[in-house]
């Protein structure tokens, strides 16, 4: 069977429906018989990254309108962000956002990687939608995590929705700021505390978020 992989893309919302259904157009033009999407989890309604999400839901009724068979994985929150960040978080002192007591199902790019090939090499996933998330932690365990792995002694600030999209927009401008507040907001409002279906889609157990964060740190850290 022939399949393609869909990654999302990073437009605008409006404009990412459009280049997505390029794509599906093409591959039914050209006789792919499957395609396997990279969408996300996350509340279609309620916080900042919502069109986001309606974006990827959009796409994911596009392939199935189109008549093709589909494998759609809905990827968590990526790890490394944080992990990319850690010069800031050390200079500061602090993990600061604004996602309060809320549960993130933390996944990473490798564990996607995996779970993508496997989508990708067998067929038993036809018609599958997964949730590809990790073990939900909240953000005090992320930061004793990242103390533990790091060597630092961080701590968490919860600030209000607000006051952190703010401090976004004014670092990263009002697009992006926006987004990356959303993602924080809906993980305080339980966005992300979703059931993994990981192991069905991988045949293996996602990595446990300490796991993640020591396999980022020997890569990037150690020789």
């Amino acid at each position: 069977m022939d399949r393609v992989l869909l990654i999302s893309g990073m437009d605008a919302p409006e404009k990412r429906i459009i280049q997505h259904r390029y794509v599906i157009e093409a591959a039914k033009q050209n006789n792919v018989n499957e395609i396997v999407y990279t969408s996300i989890v996350g509340a279609e309604k309620g916080n900042a990254f919502s069109p986001i999400v309606q974006t990827n839901r959009q796409t994911e009724q596009d392939i199935i309108n189109f008549g093709l068979e589909y494998v759609i994985g809905r990827n968590g929150i990526y790890i490394e962000p944080d992990l990319e960040y850690i010069d800031t978080y050390v200079k500061d002192g602090e993990i600061r956002n604004c996602a309060a007591e809320g549960i993130c199902t933390y996944t990473s790019r490798t564990e996607l990687g995996f779970a993508y090939t496997k989508m990708l090499l067998e067929d038993k996933h036809n018609r599958n939608i997964y949730n590809l998330v990790g073990h939900g932690i909240t953000q005090h365990e992320l930061t004793d995590y990242i103390n533990q792995v790091y060597q630092t002694e961080l701590i968490y600030n919860s600030v209000s929705i607000e006051a952190y999209k703010a401090d976004r927009i004014g670092e990263l401008g009002e697009f992006l700021g926006t987004i990356i507040a959303g993602i924080y907001e809906g993980i305080k409002s339980g966005a992300n505390k979703v059931i993994s279906d990981y192991e069905k889609a991988a045949g293996r157990p996602h990595k446990s978020t300490l796991e993640l964060i020591e396999h980022f740190y020997s890569t990037n850290y150690t020789n």
